[in-house]
């Protein structure tokens, strides 16, 4: 397995428009950003795996279906009493959007439930922040983490901040710097690096992180493209142009991108990698983040490697 995602999988009732009576619309799209991470990856080439819980319910039983057509392994998704999570997504004039939870069995995720096995048989695990917010998964997260890290699997974290899902910053800032010294990749937004490490200087803030050991840092900018940082060295890579629709999953599209590009490279994805190497990674995934923000929704709006290819 190139990549097994960990954490939420979860419905984003994404509003689509407003009816004849300015009622606002919705699709119960599938979404949850380690699930939309495992997609883009499956999508762009790699094989990818997920672990997660859903409810025993219909919008549970989509979802599985959803990760199952897109070539996600579901070995590792568990069923629940308590019902499927939703996420509540408005978008406003200018395609940004703002997000609402309804929180349910993801946050239940035992450490007993992890397949280890999984994990070892993968060359990276990957997480997101909105897993350590709350419920059994907070501590099942850092357990697959530590896991991954002694069984000498790579570790990637998305840090990704929703403040609604946390009672104060400070809690924010204190949970989501946890796992930073078992992690080996980091996607990071322009917003969330200040709350990480204290300054939105890039260059610095990066350096930061990349002394708790980090191998890759990347920081996306929006339509701006990607900073990054690799040991020492440090670019930018800018963005595609596109109509936007939404830009709900680029995030997740973007760093799906970048690790199946990673996988390409061999049984250890990031010996001897080089800044010309990350650079050409990351033209790559901008393009399939663009792809992803003409496109509504999350998964649905994911492009595949056909479509970049050509």
């Amino acid at each position: 397995m190139d990549i097994t995602a960990i954490g939420e999988v979860l419905i984003d009732l994404t509003q689509t428009g407003v009816n004849e009576y300015k009622v606002p619309t919705f699709a119960a799209n599938p979404g949850g950003a380690p699930a939309n991470v495992a997609v883009s990856a499956a999508r762009l080439g790699a094989s990818a795996a997920f672990l997660g819980k859903v409810g025993r319910d219909g919008f549970g039983a989509y979802l599985t279906g959803v990760l199952q057509e897109n070539g996600v392994d579901v070995s590792g998704l568990c069923t629940g009493e308590a019902a499927t999570t939703m996420a509540i997504v408005s978008v406003d004039k200018t395609g940004e959007r703002d997000f609402r939870f309804v929180r349910g069995a993801d946050c239940e995720l035992r450490e007993e439930e992890v397949d280890l096995e999984l994990i070892r048989g993968s060359r990276f695990l990957h997480f997101g922040s909105v897993s350590l917010t709350a419920g059994a998964a907070r501590q099942t997260t850092l357990f697959a983490a530590q896991k991954a890290r002694e069984m000498g699997v790579l570790v990637s974290y998305d840090p990704n901040y929703r403040q609604a899902l946390w009672s104060s910053e400070a809690e924010a800032v204190e949970w989501m710097k946890k796992p930073l010294p078992l992690v080996d990749v980091l996607k990071i937004s322009e917003e969330e690096l200040p709350l990480v490490t204290g300054t939105a200087d890039l260059a610095e803030g990066t350096k930061a992180l990349c002394d708790l050991g980090i191998t890759l840092v990347l920081v996306t900018l929006g339509g701006d493209g990607a900073f990054y940082r690799l040991g020492d060295q440090t670019g930018r890579v800018p963005g595609v142009k596109t109509t936007i629709a939404d830009t709900n999953g680029a995030g997740d599209t973007f760093l799906g991108a970048v690790l199946s590009r990673l996988c390409l490279r061999g049984e250890k994805p990031l010996a001897g990698l080089t800044a010309a190497e990350v650079e050409t990674v990351l033209t790559f995934a901008n393009r399939a983040a663009a792809k992803t923000c003409s496109r509504s929704g999350a998964i649905p709006a994911m492009p595949t490697l056909a479509e970049l290819e050509n």
